[in-house]
């Protein structure tokens, strides 16, 4: 597939200087809507890897660094710096997840480059922040979940913490710093100055809680493991079928719970005065949830799917990964999004799941190999054959 960028943030040139998840996702968010996203790498030859638990030519990082070109840049070298320095006076944005003092030992931080570049949008991401008792601690996903609330309100209730079964503080952060970015990048319309954005994997988690971090803050309440269930909205969650499980949802709601009554013949619930109101089917979640479950065991899940459909009960199937992509929404939507890569032939990658009517997102190209457009990315900065091969030779690039 072609590298030839569209789309509506063509204009702007990233320098990537992501490692991990979280960074990469923010970057994944420009790449896929045009901008020329430049990933900066170790050079080969050193030896260092820039990949996480994944090999490049696997699911994880295939996914991820879609769309970009890949230069391999030495910042252990001043020639390194030099040239990196160079670039970031006619970048747009810099994106980078180092720990917080490594910026400032390299002297690649937002103050000392806004001196040549008073536009620039310099986006840091960090497991705590930049600054404060926590800031040099190294910050993972599953360190977050359990610091930032998660893993105590997921979970059946007893059963202890755990931990969510997707990188949720990572791919918040990511996708945080990406509204950042693009949030500068508007006002720097208006003002001509960029600025320094950032985010940290404790706050998108803390964020990410919403209505149960808002519980504490408002009401003081301390939410628990509800397992399935809704916190507080009842009957909301997994019930169990003739063939298998379904979920319902929404049914806290008064009317909502009296068509789901209706919908299973199951009118004699509606007179039960320990179910009248949302908040006593809240109260009085386990006895209710037996009721129910009795009732939908009899039935197979496509039945009840067919059934409350019909009665605008909201409700759906629980799905494995492969069901989930051979469902006919799911494959309507075309989330799954081919692309030709040179070593693997054709394959999917996990598509933006937003449109826009104009000007759509797009998988261009693969992720590149390392260092795949380094000659190239080069020149385009003004360096000469020579000077490229002298810099190959040093392993400054």
């Amino acid at each position: 597939m072609s590298k030839q960028r569209r789309g509506p943030l063509a204009r702007f040139k990233v320098l990537d200087l992501t490692r991990l998840r979280s960074g990469p996702t923010a970057v994944r968010q420009l790449a896929d809507w045009g901008a020329d996203v430049i990933k900066i790498e170790t050079p080969e030859a050193l030896g260092v890897s820039d990949g996480w638990g994944d090999s490049r030519l696997g699911p994880d990082f295939q996914n991820l660094h879609r769309n970009k070109r890949s230069l391999t840049l030495n910042l252990k070298e001043p020639d390194g710096i030099s040239i990196f320095k160079k670039m970031a006076a006619q970048a747009d944005v810099i994106i980078e997840n180092f720990r917080p003092d490594v910026k400032f030992r390299l002297g690649i931080d937002y103050e000392s480059l806004r001196k040549t570049n008073p536009g620039l949008v310099y986006a840091s991401i960090s497991g705590f922040g930049q600054d404060g008792p926590y800031a040099k601690r190294p910050g993972y996903d599953q360190i977050v979940q359990g610091m930032g609330g998660l893993m105590a309100i997921t979970g059946l209730p007893g059963q202890g913490p755990v931990r969510a079964g997707i990188a949720v503080a990572d791919s918040a952060t990511g996708l945080y710093c990406a509204l950042g970015i693009l949030t500068a990048l508007l006002e720097r319309e208006e003002s001509g100055e960029g600025q320094w954005v950032q985010t940290s994997l404790l706050e998108s988690m803390i964020g990410m809680l919403d209505f149960q971090a808002a519980r504490w803050l408002m009401n003081k309440e301390i939410p628990e493991q509800a397992g399935n269930d809704h916190p507080t909205s009842i009957p909301t969650g997994v019930f169990p079928t003739a063939d298998g499980h379904i979920n319902i949802a929404g049914a806290g709601a008064q009317q909502m719970w009296e068509r789901l009554c209706k919908a299973v013949e199951g009118d004699y619930l509606l007179d039960q005065a320990e179910y009248k109101t949302g908040k006593l089917r809240s109260a009085n979640r386990v006895a209710l949830n037996r009721e129910l479950s009795a009732i939908t065991s009899t039935r197979s899940t496509q039945e009840w799917i067919e059934r409350f459909e019909k009665a605008s009960v909201a409700c759906g199937p629980i799905y494995r990964m492969d069901q989930v992509f051979a469902d006919a929404q799911t494959r309507h939507l075309g989330i799954a999004a081919a692309v030709h890569h040179p070593e693997l032939g054709e394959i999917e990658v996990v598509g933006q799941p937003v449109g826009l009517s104009r000007t759509p997102s797009e998988i261009r190209c693969p992720t590149p190999a390392r260092g795949e457009e380094t000659d190239e990315v080069m020149r385009e900065f003004g360096y000469s054959d020579a000077q490229i091969t002298d810099f190959h030779q040093r392993l400054v690039i």
